[in-house]
């Protein structure tokens, strides 16, 4: 972060100096985390669930914080002291990206949609980091989208920051309206809308105007890019300000940025990317058919912000996963392949991703689908699953391998499919699943780990992916 005194701090928090020097500056980090101090650092002490930050203020401080952002005065603890610290959290990035702004050109890149953000902010880091001085790009790795992940981003930057892409997660109405307030972009891209927690939502009309707030969002003459292969998205365009320019990706043929001749081989996909009149061949090393929209949204941005078409589609080629658990493909030494894509689940994800993983087995592999729950589907929960179930076995998956009562209703969808013998098999939990994988993974299998984050799926997922050690 760039260095505040503690009167800034309270100042852009609406909080007050408490036990510190009004100026006694932040030099270091912003953390959340007391294991994450480092000296100058500025501690937010956050409650939570099951642990308060405050609890661990003391700590922070005697490991080199010289400051705390907390909800009450701590004995013998340098504080600002703030109704909220969660907001205050948001209003200190919303100040700081001011101040930068005010003193050098600083563009912001925000991504949102129901999947993909992170694979496409992922992506954009790859396409543009070449173009800019290490330090002057701010690309978070894993999903800081929310409320606490996005401001502690934005605090990343310093005063050589000139470029900042952020990803912008939703899981009630106006939560993208309130992150661009924090941190307005300069270019805001929606890539699609789905499901994803739609038993917060009701339903996918209100996730798709929640998402349109990002068009509303960009800052004044800022641009919004939009996907053209979906109608939702498309129809955004209507909410965009007569001084915003809309740009559309996709496969159709109004799309300005366009993938063409898309062919999906072994799982990736290769494609033509065509912008205007200039085209370059593209053949992703990112697993799943679904990444060509990814794909396309990124070089969209990226052209926008003046990389050449080939550069573009040349980086896009060389580009491996860089956030964790995200379709992450591990050859093993036994011959199993690990297909990990167990960070979050949604119905829109679990399809594309069972798709993937029966064209990456092909006929002559076996391919083995080890699901847990999708959370937050709301009433739709037990159809939702079920239809996973119906797929798998319609999609010929040799074996599934269904975890946890939440998803139970995954492995009677795929009873009720077909008569499929004992092909598909119901487990409790994960040591019970990790018993059956044990028992049955031979050479040539392709294994496929997909669930709800909070299932705690990826747990597995980590175990097979270690075993290749």
């Amino acid at each position: 972060m760039i260095e505040l005194t503690a009167a800034e701090v309270a100042e852009a928090t609406g909080g007050m100096p408490a036990g510190v020097d009004p100026r006694a500056t932040v030099s270091g980090p912003v953390v959340v985390d007391s294991r994450r101090v480092e000296p100058g650092a500025l501690f937010v002490a956050l409650p939570g669930e099951h642990v308060d930050g405050h609890d661990f203020a003391a700590g922070a401080v005697a490991q080199g914080a010289s400051l705390v952002l907390a909800a009450r005065p701590l004995d013998g603890v340098p504080c600002v002291v703030v109704a909220d610290v969660q907001v205050a959290l948001g209003e200190l990035a919303r100040m700081v990206l001011e101040r930068l702004r005010a003193r050098s050109e600083v563009r912001v890149v925000a991504v949102t949609g129901s999947m993909g953000k992170t694979t496409t902010k992922d992506l954009l880091g790859r396409l543009l980091a070449p173009e800019v001085d290490a330090d002057a790009i701010v690309v978070p790795t894993g999903s800081f989208n929310n409320e606490i992940g996005l401001p502690l981003t934005v605090l990343r930057a310093t005063d050589r920051t000139r470029l900042m892409v952020l990803e912008m997660g939703a899981d009630r109405p106006g939560n993208i309206a309130d992150l661009t307030r924090l941190a307005p972009p300069d270019v805001g891209v929606v890539l699609a809308v789905g499901t994803a927690h739609v038993g917060v939502f009701g339903d996918v009309e209100t996730i798709a105007r929640t998402k349109g707030e990002m068009v509303e969002g960009v800052r004044d003459g800022g641009t919004v890019v939009l996907n053209a292969d979906d109608s939702r998205v498309a129809a955004m365009a209507a909410r965009a300000a007569e001084e915003t320019q809309v740009v559309t990706f996709g496969t159709i043929s109004a799309a300005q940025v366009r993938a063409r001749d898309v062919v999906v081989d072994g799982g990736r996909a290769r494609f033509t990317l065509s912008v205007g009149e200039e085209s370059a061949p593209v053949a992703l090393r990112l697993v799943g058919a679904h990444h060509v929209t990814n794909a396309l949204a990124a070089a969209t941005v990226a052209v926008r912000l003046g990389l050449p078409v080939d550069a573009a589609a040349e980086r896009l080629s060389a580009a491996t996963p860089a956030s964790p658990h995200r379709m992450a493909v591990t050859e093993r030494p036994d011959g199993v392949t690990v297909v990990d894509d167990s960070y979050n689940a949604n119905p829109d994800s679990m399809r594309a991703a069972l798709r993937t993983l029966a064209v990456m087995a092909g006929r002559t592999r076996r391919s083995v689908a080890v699901l847990g729950e999708m959370r937050e589907l709301g009433e739709g929960a037990r159809t939702e699953h079920d239809a996973i179930g119906r797929l798998a076995v319609r999609l010929n998956v040799k074996r599934l391998v269904v975890v946890g009562e939440g998803a139970y209703h995954i492995h009677e969808g795929a009873q009720q499919e077909g008569s499929w013998g004992e092909e598909s098999v119901f487990v409790p939990d994960l040591a019970t699943a990790r018993e059956v994988l044990a028992a049955e993974l031979t050479g040539g299998d392709v294994v496929l780990v997909k669930a709800s984050n909070g299932s705690g799926l990826w747990r597995l997922a980590d175990e097979l992916v270690e075993a290749a050690g």
